[in-house]
C-alpha cells in the first residue's frame, strides 16, 4: 500500500497534527540549505563553544562510574538536588529541601511540560506573554489547556533609538482583563527570551499580587538566571503567599553552555513539586544520569573557580562586541538586561520589492521575509520574532530580528563584517 494512502488511513492526534513550516524550518533547513556559501547562524541559541573544562571533566569521569550509567531516581540524583539546594537556598532566603522541593527534569522544557501536566486540566486557561518561547504553546496544548495571550508592548521609540529592555511594558489592566474563572496558571520568563527584559521587583510584586488574589499558579522560567546585567529578582522570594504559588524553572544547559545535555529542574514548595514530579515520572521516568552527576559537580565547583561572574562578564562583553555593528550602521536595538539575545529593529533596512521570496512566505509578516533575505543575500541567520506572537499582535514586532551572541568572538566579528552590507539597503 502506498505511503500516501496510509497517511490518509492513519489519523494523528490533533495535538501533533499541525505540520506548518515553522521558523526553524524556514531559517535552518530551507533557506540556509539553499545557499551556496556557509551561513553564519546567529538564530538558534546554541552555544558556539564548549562547557568549562571542570564540567566537561566531570562528565567524562561520570561515564567511568557504574552507578552513573544506570537509572537515576525519578526525581533526580540526590547529589544534584543537594547541589542545587546549596546554590539556590541563599537566593530564596530559606533552606530548600532537596527531597521535596526540587525535581530534576530532562531539560527545562520537559520541566515546564511536567508542570502543565501536573496542574492543567482540559479547558483550563494559561496566560502567556507575547513574545513567548514557542514551546510554551505546544506544551500547554499537550496538557489540554487553552493559551490566553497578553502582549509585552515594545518601546515607543524602538524604531528610532536604542532602548533598554525595561521599556518593553506589560499593561496590568490588560493582564487582569484576560483572566477568568478558568485561569489556572501564568508563565513568566525573566530574563526574557527574546527581549532580554528582567522584570523589576515592582512589576513582579504587581503580577504576584494578582496571582495571589485569584489563586493562579506562576511558572517562572528563569533559565537565563546566571546571565543578568541589572538587578535580578526571583518572584518566588517576594512573599510566602507568592512562594506558595510559584514553580521556578532552571537549566544546566544554559548555565554551563551545554544545551544538548538536557538537564533542567523545577524548584517549588512540596505541594507543587509533588505533582510536577509525578508528571515527570510518566513523561520520561528519569533523566540522563552521568550528565546529572556532571551538573552537580559543576554547581559544587562553580563558585570556587569564579565561574558565574566570569560567565556573566564574558557574555556581556560579547553583547557589547556584537552590538557595535548596530551602532555603526545607525540601526536601533533593544539593549538587554540579561540573557544572550538582542533584538535589532530593521525598519530602516529595505529589501528589493520584487525579491523572489518562496510562496509560503507570502502570508508571513515582514520579519520572516527579512529573515529569508538576510540568509540568502547577507549570509547571516537570525530569528523573526513574530514566530513568538499571534497573528493579532505580530505587527508590533515585525520590524525586529533576534540575534544570539553566545558564539565565539571570531564568529561574531565575521557576522558583523557581513552585516555591514546592510548599509546599501538602509533608507
Amino acid at each position: 500500500m502506498a505511503s500516501s494512502t496510509l497517511a490518509v488511513l492513519v489519523r494523528p492526534a490533533r495535538r501533533v497534527a499541525s505540520q506548518s513550516k515553522d521558523v526553524w524550518y524556514v531559517t535552518v533547513n530551507e533557506a540556509a540549505a539553499s545557499c551556496s556559501a556557509p551561513v553564519i547562524n546567529l538564530g538558534q541559541g546554541a552555544f558556539g563553544y564548549n562547557p568549562p573544562s571542570f564540567v566537561i571533566q566531570a562528565a567524562k569521569d561520570a561515564l567511568d562510574r557504574i552507578e552513573c550509567n544506570q537509572y537515576s531516581p525519578t526525581r533526580g540524583r540526590l547529589r544534584l538536588r543537594k547541589a542545587l539546594s546549596d546554590a539556590y537556598s541563599p537566593y530564596f532566603g530559606r533552606n530548600l529541601n532537596p527531597e521535596t522541593e526540587i525535581v530534576i527534569t530532562t531539560g527545562a522544557n520537559e520541566g515546564i511540560l511536567s508542570a502543565f501536566m501536573g496542574f492543567v486540566e482540559p479547558g483550563d486557561e494559561v496566560i502567556v506573554m507575547e513574545p513567548f518561547f514557542d514551546q510554551y504553546i505546544s506544551n500547554i496544548q499537550m496538557a489540554g489547556g487553552k493559551v490566553v495571550y497578553v502582549p509585552l508592548h515594545p518601546p515607543e521609540k524602538g524604531a528610532s533609538e536604542v532602548c533598554p529592555a525595561s521599556e518593553w511594558r506589560l499593561d496590568l489592566g490588560e493582564l487582569r482583563a484576560k483572566m477568568s474563572d478558568k485561569t489556572r496558571m501564568i508563565v513568566l520568563n525573566t530574563p526574557h527570551n527574546p527581549i532580554g527584559k528582567i522584570f523589576t521587583r515592582e512589576e513582579l510584586e504587581a503580577i504576584g499580587k494578582i496571582c495571589v488574589e485569584k489563586n493562579i499558579i506562576i511558572i517562572s522560567d528563569e533559565v537565563y538566571d546566571r546571565l543578568y546585567y541589572k538587578p535580578f529578582t526571583r518572584i518566588a522570594t517576594l512573599s510566602p503567599e507568592i512562594s506558595r504559588l510559584t514553580i521556578t524553572v532552571g537549566s544546566a544547559g544554559k548555565n554551563f553552555y551545554a544545551t544538548g545535555w538536557r538537564v533542567g529542574w523545577l524548584i517549588g514548595e512540596p505541594h507543587l513539586i509533588k505533582y510536577c514530579g509525578a508528571a515527570h515520572t510518566r513523561i520520561c521516568y528519569s533523566s540522563v544520569s552521568p550528565l546529572q552527576e556532571a551538573a552537580a559537580i559543576g554547581f559544587e565547583q562553580a563558585d570556587q573557580v569564579g565561574f558565574w561572574e566570569e560567565a556573566k562578564k564574558d557574555m556581556q562583553r560579547k553583547m557589547t562586541l556584537f552590538n557595535e555593528i548596530w551602532d555603526e550602521l545607525g540601526i536601533p536595538y533593544t539593549e538587554p538586561d540579561g540573557g544572550y539575545f538582542v533584538l535589532a529593529n530593521l525598519s530602516k533596512v529595505h529589501f528589493p520589492e520584487d525579491y523572489p521570496f518562496p510562496e509560503h512566505l507570502s502570508t508571513r509578516a515582514r520579519d520572516f521575509k527579512m529573515c529569508w533575505w538576510l540568509i540568502k543575500e547577507i549570509g547571516v541567520a537570525a530569528i523573526p520574532p513574530t514566530e513568538f506572537y499571534t497573528k493579532e499582535t505580530e505587527k508590533e514586532a515585525e520590524d525586529y530580528m533576534r540575534f544570539a551572541v553566545c558564539k565565539e568572538d571570531t564568529v561574531l566579528e565575521a557576522a558583523k563584517e557581513r552585516l555591514r552590507k546592510l548599509k546599501d539597503y538602509i533608507r
